[in-house]
């Protein structure tokens, strides 16, 4: 009997070990909470809220939709693999949101030099207008192009494969980049040239005056844009803070605080950053009031694009607007309609349209405004 009594408390005791054994084996979970911006979706897995055991690593496929590209993740991305990689991963360490970033391709359809004017076509060929004195316009050979970038004489061309072309004055190197392979996005200052490799890198070649080329370091990793003002160079970063390197004579590096971009633009001497919530920031020299980006008409924009000494911002619903010098008319922009990009030269500006027509204003000597004629969808 006493045996008995033994057998079932030692059974006893032994499924209560396993009940608390198997308690003790319940993994943590958290939630992967998955959303997108309009040009595209999360395909893998699906938009929606899921829960994994910790330390899961989930695959991310971002899709964009026709005429949009893939841009970058945001959110909690301490953890994902690539941030600006449209196929990717993220490790569950905790409880995530993340978002998918989609943009219009629309971003990359016409770039100002100094005095031209360059198109992309939506079958990858490439027109130009302007001052071809250096053979910056000599691009109707080009062919599967993806993004253009004009400089002062020069301009540069993003194939689809990554590799970059380039034409126009090369007085400092600034068209050497025969080299260069994945390459994401592309770049023009006045005398240099700048790439953004996929893997969030930077290269840089031309004119190094103030070490504006310097872009090797370790805080200019993770970068998903990269642009170039006349005498420095400046990164958006995956967590929306911006880097620079160069001259800072008038203040237009000081981006330190700067929180919270999704787009950055140059002038000749200030710089300008889009917000997410459609706010607008500026620094560097304002002597014709083009840092002047704070006011009631600034609160929505969906793009920004800086001359020599004026800003440009895409509102909502295709109209523009515009702050700073204007002798030859270049902010003259008030009575633009269904505007899809702007583009800003040294006295011009440049608007594609949404039936893919383009439209100019300002400064025209060199013919930079002659794009009457343009269609580029």
């Amino acid at each position: 009997m006493c045996v008995r009594r033994i057998s079932i408390f030692l059974i006893f005791l032994l499924a209560v070990a396993l009940v608390a054994g198997m308690v003790g084996c319940v993994p943590v979970q958290h939630n992967l909470t998955i959303a997108s911006t309009a040009g595209g979706s999360v395909t893998t897995p699906r938009e929606r809220t899921r829960i994994h055991d910790e330390g899961t690593v989930v695959n991310l496929v971002a899709t964009p939709d026709a005429g949009y590209y893939f841009f970058n993740w945001t959110g909690d991305v301490n953890t994902i693999a690539n941030v600006i990689a449209a196929t990717t991963t993220i490790t569950m360490n905790g409880d995530y949101s993340i978002r998918a970033n989609f943009r219009l391709y629309a971003y990359c359809l016409v770039a100002a030099g100094r005095w031209h004017t360059v198109g992309l076509k939506f079958d990858g060929t490439v027109v130009a207008v302007g001052d071809n004195a250096y053979g910056q316009c000599d691009v109707g050979s080009w062919t599967n192009i993806t993004q253009v970038a004009a400089g002062a004489f020069h301009t540069v061309g993003l194939r689809a494969d990554g590799t970059v072309v380039a034409v126009g004055d090369n007085a400092y190197g600034q068209c050497d980049v025969g080299s260069w392979t994945n390459i994401t996005q592309v770049a023009a200052g006045a005398t240099h040239t700048v790439g953004l490799r996929a893997d969030g890198t930077v290269v840089a070649v031309g004119d190094n005056a103030y070490a504006k080329c310097n872009v090797g370091s370790r805080i200019w990793t993770r970068i998903i844009q990269v642009a170039a003002g006349s005498t420095y160079t400046v990164g958006l970063k995956f967590d929306g803070t911006v880097v620079t390197e160069g001259d800072n004579a008038y203040g237009q590096c000081n981006v330190g605080r700067w929180t919270n971009i999704v787009q950055i633009t140059t002038g000749r001497w200030h710089m300008v950053g889009l917000r997410a919530d459609g706010t607008v920031v500026a620094v560097g020299d304002s002597v014709y009031g083009q840092c002047n980006v704070g006011g009631w008409g600034w609160s929505t924009i969906l793009q920004v694009a800086a001359g020599y000494y004026y800003t440009v911002g895409l509102l909502p619903f295709g109209t523009v607007v515009a702050v700073g010098d204007n002798p030859y008319g270049q902010c003259d922009v008030g009575g633009w309609t269904n505007i899809v990009q702007v583009a800003a030269g040294a006295f011009h500006t440049v608007g594609l349209k949404a039936d893919g027509t383009v439209v100019a204003a300002g400064w025209n000597d060199y013919g930079q405004c002659d794009v009457g004629g343009w269609n580029l969808f």
